[in-house]
């Protein structure tokens, strides 16, 4: 045990030092709030589109043509109760009559129309009450009519037709497929993360790619857009990894750039080749001063 007193006294006297060598440092870059806000706003946008058509497509297109055709019945009543009383002869009797043996004007496809639409509809109860039609004020029993049934009281300029109803499902389609994409990809991203230590770069897919495996750093992408990609070969097998520090980790000086502290961490260790752009000023620069004057 003697020895073990002698390093005791060597460590008391500095002639011994033991160092603990701290942990490796690990940087992690996660999702950016640009990337989450960014992703979040296109499946908002696209979701709200996939409801829009959805109700167009479903009902909307349907309940906007059956108030365009009521709202047409409504003008022919007024034109024709004009017409019958000219002269001032026409009786409330004899416009009730005629009135009542009238239909609205309805498209022989029906498909263009809400399910409940009767196949033969009279014209509304108001358009036959000679006393109030004898005004020719119309539109004031229009917006009665509608405000009573719940309608909208404005019609479409023109109705719409089959072809333009099936377009709400298919635009609608579209827009379903976008969304669903851009949830999965939120999703996707939200649960992963680009992290470098002293021996290994682990990407968002979750490999780990350990340095000697680097073969070709492309940073010419990397100051203007934050991009930079790495050519590897090696014990991880073959392939490339997709480096975006807008989407990982983010440049924010406030949060230290953990993108560019991610770069910085690579390249201490790579040993392949760096692709980038270079500045050819101060070379230039170098050769009209050493041109003869």
């Amino acid at each position: 045990m003697s020895w073990m007193v002698q390093l005791a006294k060597w460590g008391s006297l500095g002639l011994f030092k033991c160092h603990l060598m701290t942990a490796s440092e690990t940087i992690t870059c996660k999702p950016t709030p640009w990337f989450l806000l960014r992703a979040g706003a296109m499946l908002l946008m696209f979701g709200t589109f996939t409801a829009l058509f959805y109700v167009d497509g479903s009902t909307g297109y349907r309940k906007k043509n059956q108030v365009f055709y009521l709202h047409r019945s409504f003008q022919m009543a007024n034109e024709e109760f004009s017409k019958m009383n000219a002269d001032g002869s026409l009786t409330a009797a004899a416009w009730q009559r005629y009135a009542a043996g009238r239909t609205v004007a309805f498209p022989e496809d029906r498909a263009v129309l809400p399910a409940s639409t009767p196949l033969s509809m009279p014209w509304p109860a108001v358009l036959q009450d000679y006393e109030r039609m004898k005004p020719l004020q119309w539109n004031i029993l229009w917006r009665e009519y509608t405000k009573d049934l719940g309608l909208n009281a404005t019609p479409p300029e023109q109705a719409y037709d089959a072809q333009k109803i099936r377009e709400q499902w298919i635009v609608g389609g579209v827009c379903s497929a976008l969304a669903v994409a851009a949830a999965f990809v939120l999703l996707r991203t939200l649960g992963r993360s680009i992290s470098a230590d002293d021996t290994a770069i682990t990407t968002q897919q979750g490999k780990r790619v350990p340095y000697p495996d680097l073969k070709t750093l492309d940073l010419r992408k990397w100051e203007t857009k934050g991009l930079a990609f790495i050519d590897y070969d090696g014990t991880a097998g073959k392939g490339r990894i997709r480096l975006d520090g807008l989407t990982y980790g983010g440049f924010k000086a406030q949060d230290q750039q953990p993108a560019e502290r991610l770069m910085q961490q690579i390249r201490s260790h790579f040993t392949g080749e760096i692709i980038e752009y270079t500045t050819v000023t101060a070379a230039v620069g170098k050769e009209e001063d050493s041109s003869p004057a």
